[in-house]
Order: structure tokens, then sequence, then C-alpha cells
């Protein structure tokens, strides 16, 4: 079966710094054709740019009928989508002790454009492993970074 097969990474420098940048790099593969996308932005977090990454994967697709396969090396992203989303929906975007979810906005775009997908799945991947596409997309975000540091 034909298959879209993402991944995505994120990253950010200075994280908890206040002048840091972050960056995301996507890779969406389907037969023979390769995307690369990425971006950036300043003052934010590592768990931003990792949302970010999937999200503007998912953004990218031009149809939701062909499966969806997402290999990310966070494994914020991938438990989020595979076990925590549907109990915080249940609570109220609340997490198991009563607070709020961080982040919840970009939790519920990306809930919302993976709900579209008639086939999606979220698979982690080990981080820094030599998985060939899980580092291009660790280049794009650094290259992201760079971008946003030589702007400076």
């Amino acid at each position: 079966m034909n298959e879209i097969i993402i991944y995505c990474d994120g990253g950010c420098r200075g994280n908890q710094s206040e002048h840091n940048v972050g960056g995301w790099g996507a890779i969406l593969r389907y037969g023979d054709h390769v995307k690369e996308l990425r971006g950036g932005a300043s003052n934010t977090t590592n768990n931003v740019m990792e949302l970010t990454a999937a999200i503007r994967a998912l953004e990218a697709l031009k149809t939701e009928q062909i499966p969806v396969s997402f290999y990310i090396d966070s494994a914020y992203v991938v438990n989020g989508m595979t076990s925590w989303v549907p109990g915080w929906i249940k609570k109220g975007w609340k997490t198991a002790g009563g607070k709020p979810v961080k982040n919840k906005e970009l939790w519920m775009q990306l809930n919302s454009l993976a709900q579209k997908q008639e086939h999606i799945s979220f698979n982690k991947v080990k981080g820094h492993d030599g998985v060939e596409y899980n580092e291009r997309a660790d280049q794009l975000a650094n290259l992201a970074m760079d971008d946003l540091e030589s702007s400076k």
C-alpha cells in the first residue's frame, strides 16, 4: 500500500533563556518524491518546535486518503498523540493532575489535522542514532536556527 512517510524534528538553542532560537524540520516522502520543510522562531521552546514540525508537515499534505506514518524522536509528541490527547479532551484539556495542558493550542491544532486523515500513525524513533531521514530533519531544524541567528 502507498503511504506518506514523515520524519520531523524540532529543537531550541538556549532553551529556557530569554533570547533563544528554535527550529523545526520535516521531510515528507511519497514514493520517489521527497519534500523538505523548515522554519523557526525566537523565544520558544523545544516542545513548541517539535509540535510545530508535525503541524507544518500535516498542513503540507494535499490529501487525506493516503495513509500517513510519522517517525519522530520526540516522546512528547508521540506519547501525546498516541496516549495523552484523548484523556486531555475528556478532562477539558487538563492534565491528570488537573492543571492546564501546556501548549494546548498547538496540541488542539495537531489533533485536528491528524483527525482529518483516514489513516495516521505516530512512531517513535531513537534520535541521533543514524536514522537517515530523522538525521536530515534534525539538520533542517538546525539550519532554521542558523538562519535566525544570522539574521540578528
